[in-house]
């Protein structure tokens, strides 16, 4: 494991190309274009004001900067650095900007939700999409880039919009059996949609491509219902994460709860394993070579697994009135690339991670931290989990066990970000103004699937 130097970046941006090959780094209004290896800026375009947001198209041919600000959005080409898109949306506004598939359109929202605009950058055609609904996730892409599932909001109630991302034509519009959607997701294989109701009621449908409603669920009633919802990779199971600190896993056949993974504040099995952050003082030549650079602390953060029984997890106690989104509920979930595990997070636990067995449907792990998660994300291509605390230290766990790394040379820099390379060969770790890359040794962990242990 080896780590780069310490370098410049601002808002804590950066993204990695999807073929891997580049990664770009915004420094307020310049964009810096580096090699994924050896970090070396290989272009650098100079952008109209500060950035705030920078995405890659589908072929890393394009790069789109963006200042929401001043409603400027600018593409810039990586074979051919003098060629240069400007879309200025004027008095609409702009709060969001995407790349449709073919890497030749891209997207924008207005402000308000007032419309998206489809801007072509091959013959300067320009389509709009109206009514758009204001939900995080309310613009979708199929994983087959076929189709842009819209949720819309006309005359008081709820409706789905399917549009071919080749003619960008209207192929299906229906109503939606919602009172106030809050999230649309497409599943693994694109065969059916999740939609799921405002907080204030808890309902899960699920939508074919011709509009139909296959299956309608409902936890509770008169309680706050869903918080967050995910599909496994192989699109076979459906996570939902609720306020009442419970990820249901609904299945695909039956669309039916297979079980439900209550994150409670008392551990009593022994089966799962508890991993508490530790600070230790250093021994041996690393202790001797700390003394002699005199550095005032000198202490090494380890993981060290708890064996007593039960054990109580630390809350965060909620004052009524004085927060707008008050901290309940499951707030994170996220699959592994293989499926078979299930990393989770408590809102009123954040120093706390939950990972979840899939093939047994028990708790595997939990990773308890001095400080609040700040970002956790697995990697591409092998069950290898990465988070970070605000320090200069990152976090691995996998199924053969758990590490901590401190980032060498960098005692003040603070990560609030993790950015895994396309290979998993490598991880950036973000600060607010800083970065720097964990390089990764180019092996991957084999599981091997047996009845009786599927952690190894």
């Amino acid at each position: 494991m080896n780590f780069a130097e310490v370098l410049r970046t601002s808002g804590c941006q950066l993204s990695w190309s999807p073929d891997g090959r580049f990664c770009a780094v915004p420094i307020t209004a310049r964009l810096e274009i580096r090699d994924a290896t050896s970090l070396q800026v290989l272009v650098t375009f100079n952008c109209i004001d500060a950035i705030q947001v920078v995405e890659w198209a589908g072929d890393s041919c394009y790069v789109l900067t963006a200042n929401y600000k001043r409603g400027v959005a600018e593409a810039w080409s990586i074979n051919d650095p003098e060629w240069r898109c400007r879309i200025d949306e004027g008095s609409a506004g702009l709060i969001k900007i995407c790349w449709a598939p073919d890497s030749r359109h891209i997207l924008t929202t207005a402000e308000f939700y007032l419309r998206i605009t489809v801007w072509s950058l091959v013959n300067k055609i320009v389509s709009y999409i109206r009514n758009p609904k204001n939900i995080p996730n309310g613009l979708q892409f199929s994983p087959d880039h076929e189709y842009l599932a819209v949720a819309e909001r006309r005359e008081c109630k709820d409706y789905m919009s399917l549009l071919e991302t080749n003619s960008w034509q209207l192929v299906k519009h229906f109503e939606l059996a919602t009172k106030d959607t809050a999230g649309i997701q497409w599943s693994g294989d694109g065969s059916v949609l999740a939609v799921w109701e405002s907080p204030m009621e808890y309902k899960m449908l699920i939508y074919s491509l011709s509009g139909h409603c296959l299956a309608t669920y409902s936890a509770y009633q008169w309680s706050l219902g869903i918080k967050v919802a995910t599909w496994s990779p192989s699109s076979q199971f459906l996570a939902i994460g609720s306020y009442d600190n419970k990820v249901r896993l609904m299945n695909h056949i039956t669309w039916r709860i297979l079980t439900d993974f209550n994150h409670t504040t008392t551990i009593t099995s022994a089966s799962c394993a508890v991993y508490k952050e530790q600070e230790k003082p250093l021994t041996g030549y690393p202790a001797t070579l700390a003394s002699v650079q005199g550095l005032p602390l000198v202490v090494e953060t380890v993981y060290e697994e708890e064996n007593r029984r039960p054990i109580q997890l630390a809350t965060i106690s909620v004052t009524p009135g004085k927060q707008a989104a008050p901290r309940l509920g499951i707030g994170s979930i996220q699959f592994s690339c293989d499926g078979r595990w299930l990393a989770t997070r408590r809102d009123d636990m954040p120093a706390t991670i939950w990972i979840w067995s899939i093939p047994k449907l028990s708790l595997k792990a939990v990773l308890v931290h001095a400080n609040p998660v700040k970002d956790f994300t697995w990697d591409r291509r092998q069950p290898r989990l990465a988070l970070c605390t605000g320090n200069n230290h990152v976090y691995f766990w996998s199924p053969f066990g758990c590490l901590t790394v401190a980032v060498p040379g960098a005692p003040l820099l603070q990560l609030s970000s993790l950015r895994w390379h396309p290979s998993g060969n490598s991880l950036a770790l973000l600060g607010k103004d800083q970065f720097s890359v964990c390089f990764l040794d180019k092996y991957r962990i084999n599981v091997r699937h047996s009845e009786d242990d599927d952690d190894t």
